[in-house]
Formats: C-alpha cells, sequence, structure tokens
C-alpha cells in the first residue's frame, strides 16, 4: 500500500533526526575561538579559510545526501577557524622575521655608512706635494745657491701653461675628465668646480720671493708647505677632542675659519715657529753666498732694517721673540677666514709681510733703546 507523500516526507525526516544527532554526537567538539577578530589577520590564512568555505557549499550543494547535511557548516567553520588560528602564528612570525632581518640589514648599513663616512682623508698625494716645495725652498734656494730669478722664471712659465689648462677644464666637461684622470690625486672635492689650488700656491710663491728679501720669502715659503700640512694633519686627528675656533680672533677681530679646530691652530703655531727658529738659527749661516741676513745670532736685526748697530734682540731674546711672533702669524694667517681667496695664496704673504714688519719693529726699538 502506497503512502501518502506527506506521511513518507514525515516518516523520512524522523527517521534521518537519529542519524543526525548521532553523527553530530560522534564528532568532536572543538574549542571556539572568541568572537573577537585578531588584530593582525594574515592575508594568506583568510583566503584559505574562505576557500575551505566555498567548498563545503559546494560539496553540500552536489551531494546526493540528505538536506540534513547542510547543518555541518557551522562545524566546517570551526575547522576553518582552527586553520586560521594554527596559520595566523606562523605567518606572524615570518612577518616579525622579515621586519627584525630588515631592521638588522637597515642597522649593519646605518654602520657601515657611518664608518665610511667617518673615515679620515688625509689627502697623502697632496700633502706630499705640498710638503715638498718647502725641501725645495730650503735645498736649492738656500743651501745651494739657487738663484730665485730662476726659480720665478721657471713658476711663472709653469703658471702659463696651467692657467689656460684650468679654464679649458672648467669650460668643457671631456677635458675635465681626462685633466681629472691625470693630476685628480692631487686635486680635492671642493677644486672640480672651482679653480685648482697649485695655480695659488705658485702665485703665492712667486709674490712672495719677487717682493721680500730671499731669507724672509724661502721662510714664507716653508711655512706654507709645512705649516699647512701640519695644521690639516693634526685638525683632523685631534680636532675631534678639541673644540672650534670662534668666528672672530679675540682682541683684533678678524675673522676665522669656524670649521677649524684648536689642534690644528696649535699645530701651525709650534711649525711657524720652529720653522723661523731653525733657520735663522742654524740653515741660514749654511749659505757660502748668501745676501745680508735680516737677522743673525750675533748681530740681531740686519742693517736693512736697523739704523744702528744695536744688539738688543740678539742671541736667544732676538730668536725667542721671532719664534713666538711668527709661530702666531702663521697660525692666525692660516686659520682665517677670507672667503674666496686661497689660503695658498694668502698664507705665505700674510706671513712673509708680518715677518719682515716685525724685522722692522725691532729694528726701530733697538735704535730707541741703544
Amino acid at each position: 500500500m502506497a503512502l501518502p507523500a506527506n506521511d513518507a516526507f514525515s516518516l523520512g525526516l524522523a527517521h534521518d533526526q537519529p542519524r543526525r544527532s548521532s553523527s553530530r554526537s560522534r564528532t568532536p567538539s572543538l574549542p571556539r575561538r572568541s568572537s573577537t577578530p585578531p588584530t593582525n589577520i594574515s592575508m594568506a590564512g583568510a583566503k584559505r579559510a574562505h576557500k575551505l568555505r566555498a567548498s563545503s557549499m559546494r560539496d553540500s550543494h552536489y551531494s546526493s545526501a540528505s538536506v540534513g547535511s547542510l547543518s555541518d557548516a557551522p562545524i566546517l567553520d570551526e575547522l576553518a577557524e582552527e586553520v586560521d588560528a594554527q596559520v595566523v602564528p606562523r605567518e606572524a612570525k615570518k612577518q616579525s622575521r622579515a621586519r627584525n632581518g630588515s631592521a638588522s640589514n637597515t642597522s649593519r648599513n646605518k654602520k657601515h655608512t657611518e664608518k665610511k663616512d667617518n673615515k679620515i682623508d688625509f689627502e697623502i698625494p697632496r700633502k706630499a706635494l705640498h710638503s715638498s716645495i718647502g725641501n725645495l725652498a730650503f735645498l736649492y734656494l738656500w743651501t745651494s745657491d739657487g738663484s730665485r730669478d730662476h726659480v720665478v722664471t721657471a713658476l711663472s712659465s709653469a703658471l702659463a701653461v696651467l692657467i689656460p689648462v684650468d679654464i679649458l677644464r672648467l669650460r668643457y666637461p671631456s677635458f675635465e675628465r681626462a685633466f681629472e684622470k691625470c693630476v685628480g690625486i692631487f686635486m680635492r672635492d671642493s677644486e672640480r668646480r672651482t679653480s685648482n689650488g697649485v695655480i695659488w700656491y705658485m702665485l703665492g710663491v712667486n709674490t712672495v720671493l719677487v717682493t721680500l728679501p730671499l731669507d724672509i720669502a724661502v721662510v714664507s715659503v716653508a711655512i706654507l708647505s709645512w705649516a699647512d700640512t701640519a695644521a690639516s694633519t693634526f685638525g683632523r686627528l685631534y680636532g675631534q677632542f678639541t673644540p672650534r675656533l670662534p668666528a672672530r680672533l679675540p682682541i683684533l677681530g678678524l675673522p676665522l675659519a669656524s670649521r677649524k679646530s684648536l689642534a690644528g691652530f696649535i699645530a701651525a703655531a709650534i711649525t711657524g715657529a720652529a720653522v723661523a727658529i731653525g733657520f735663522w738659527s742654524f740653515v741660514a749661516p749654511l749659505r757660502e753666498q748668501r745676501p745680508e741676513l735680516s737677522w743673525t745670532w750675533e748681530g740681531g736685526v740686519g742693517g736693512a732694517f736697523a739704523d744702528s748697530g744695536s744688539k738688543m734682540f740678539s742671541g736667544w731674546t732676538g730668536i725667542a721673540t721671532i719664534g713666538i711672533v711668527t709661530g702666531l702669524v702663521t697660525a692666525v694667517a692660516e686659520a682665517l677666514d677670507l672667503g674666496s681667496i686661497d689660503d695658498n695664496l694668502s698664507l705665505p704673504i700674510i706671513t712673509g709681510g708680518c715677518l719682515w714688519g716685525l724685522f722692522k719693529v725691532l729694528g726701530w726699538l733697538g735704535g730707541v733703546f741703544s
């Protein structure tokens, strides 16, 4: 006997009810997570959860099982949440490692950059050339009885070539690249867009050789060669441990380069004093055909600066006075900030001019108190 459709549907529901309950009872209960969303949800974990939900919906739609299988959706949601709970910490660990790695790389790069920036550039080729001119002044011009006129002619000829070359270098980039390949090791970075310092160096040397007595000119060139090198070297080595120079020289109010340090100032003063004392005490008497000296140990200030034969500033008194004044003048001249005027030009001229003025004053004082 056939049952009505309603009764078959009712019996099917009654028959399927225990099966659903039994299948749910056999499924182990899973811990439910808090409904509060996690603070850092991984995109990969979210994608996996959506895939699981989509696959569960497709399976439930195309399954030939009973209608009650749709009630398994909450269980699949719990499984998706459980998978998400396992995946999110892994993704968080990966992101944390990536951040730590990038941070460590950044710190290493920063330290490397700081070490590179803190590396001291002593400009050894440039300073070697710079100092060699002082040896030329002592060995050739004085001890070897060299001719001042020959040196002036040689430097003037070199200037006649270097000045046009420097103009071409500043106007034509291709010529500049070729020039720097040849002599770039002797140039500073600041000179690549301005005039070469060698030109100012030669102009300063020529100026003192032409205008000043030979002994004063030789001392001025030696101070340019050695005092400037000493100030630069010791300033780079120990400048970080000493204060910077003030913007103005006390009392006189002369402008100073505040980028320079007290260490370089002291080094220049000691070198200038040593050059003056060493020259007039030991080197000056070595020249056989020497002109009249500006100062001698026995006679004091020479006749070109003194009207009388006073020996007031001879011996230790005279050499100590010359050394102290020369050291101070050298340090101040090296530290002056004269704008666009290169110190290779200003240092020998200022030092030589002040030495000439010092001997004039000493000669006048000797005449007054004699």
